[in-house]
Parts: C-alpha cells; sequence; structure tokens
C-alpha cells in the first residue's frame, strides 16, 4: 500500500502543479454538457439524456486525461525508472489507477452537479447512494482501463489516435451500464432503483475484471515497452 499511495501521490502532485485537470479537461467536458443543451434545446429530451451525455463527457476526458498520466512517464525513461524502485510492477499499475480514480471521481461530480443545473436533473432520498455508488464504481473501470490501455500504446507512435480506438470498444459496456445506472438515480421514469442496482452490480464486476487484468498484464507490456 505504501508504493501504491506513493506513485499516486506523485501524478497527484504533478497535476496539482500543472493544473491540465483544471485548465484542459474540466472546462472541455462542460463544453460538451453546453453544447449537448444547447444543441437539443428540449427539457423533457435533455432530462431524458442527462445521464447518457454526462458520461458520454466523461468518456471523452478520461481519454485525455489518461494520455497526460502516461505523458509523464515516457520522457526520459521515467517509466523504467519507477519499475525499478518497485519489485511488484502491479503496484505502480494500482498506483496510477488510483490517481486517474481520483482525478476522475473530482471530474464526474463536477460533471453531475452541472447536469443537474443545466438540465434540471434532480437526485433525492435513497438515489443519493445510488448516484454515488455508481460515480465510484464507473469511475473504478474507468481508471483501471485507462491505466491498463494507456500502458499499452505509452510508447507506440500516435498513441494519441490509438488510446480511444483501442479503449472506447472495451469501455462501451461500462457506458451504458453507468448511463442507465444513473438513469435510475435522477429519477427517470424508465427506469426504477431496483433495475439501477443491478446495473451497478455489472460496475463492480467490470471493475474487478479490469482491475485484475490490469495488474496481471502490466508487467509484461512495460517490459516488453522497455
Amino acid at each position: 500500500m505504501n508504493t501504491i499511495v506513493a506513485v499516486a501521490k506523485k501524478d497527484l502532485r504533478i497535476e496539482w502543479r500543472t493544473r491540465t485537470l483544471l485548465a484542459r479537461v474540466v472546462p472541455f467536458a462542460l463544453l460538451v454538457l453546453v453544447l449537448f443543451a444547447v444543441a437539443l434545446d428540449s427539457e423533457a429530451l435533455l432530462l431524458r439524456a442527462a445521464a447518457g451525455l454526462v458520461w458520454m463527457a466523461m468518456l471523452f476526458s478520461t481519454m485525455l486525461v489518461v494520455q497526460r498520466a502516461f505523458d509523464i512517464e515516457t520522457s526520459d525513461a521515467a517509466m523504467d525508472s519507477l519499475l525499478a524502485c518497485t519489485a511488484q510492477p502491479s503496484r505502480v499499475f494500482y498506483g496510477k489507477a488510483l490517481s486517474l480514480f481520483v482525478q476522475l471521481f473530482a471530474l464526474a461530480a463536477v460533471l453531475v452537479t452541472a447536469a443537474v443545473v443545466l438540465y434540471g436533473a434532480s437526485v433525492n432520498g435513497n438515489r443519493v447512494v445510488l448516484l454515488v455508488t455508481v460515480v465510484v464504481t464507473a469511475t473504478g473501470g474507468l481508471a483501471t482501463v485507462g491505466t491498463l490501455y494507456g500502458a499499452v500504446v505509452a510508447n507506440m507512435t500516435g498513441r494519441d489516435s490509438l488510446l480511444p480506438l483501442l479503449a472506447l470498444p472495451v469501455l462501451a459496456p461500462l457506458l451504458i451500464a453507468a448511463s442507465r445506472a444513473t438513469e435510475a438515480a435522477f429519477g427517470s421514469q424508465t427506469i426504477d432503483l431496483a433495475n439501477g442496482w443491478a446495473w451497478v452490480g455489472v460496475l463492480v464486476v467490470y471493475a474487478i475484471v479490469f482491475g485484475s487484468a490490469g495488474a496481471a498484464a502490466f508487467s509484461p507490456l512495460t517490459e516488453s515497452d522497455s
């Protein structure tokens, strides 16, 4: 745990100093929500689509955050130095995933708040618990998949375009599950709380599977890169 936390602190400290999330990612994600609000121009339609739009903006923003997380490791062979400091590369994987989780969770909180303001979505009572659980589990899935595929393309030419091409098909089930569960949390008439929690179960399994697979695959991936 000490190694995992140390790796996460390193990435978060770099982010705090550069303000990439605040300066680039948050404005981009909010702009996506605003553009959808202007384009749809229907209160009923916006409320119906609010959950999907939130996670669509999260998906696009995740690609930017992941690219930034691995850009700082590719210069001056920083990843090799980082791996040399720990006996198990899986600890580096979980450390970087933890850093991504913190950043994406903060972004998700901003986007959910924006959806309430822009789209008129409302959350109350038991739905608050569901919404928080959805954000935690879905963000965990985004972080683990992002870390895994970020390592895959880290040293490839054209990695900025390769990352979305490889990761987006894998993230499609997460996007569907998160959107449906969030829709239930927003009080949609088309899905109830019970079905919302069922979609949360999908998100939990997704995060566990890719968290385990990513930790197992991280070592051979980084060895082949080096």
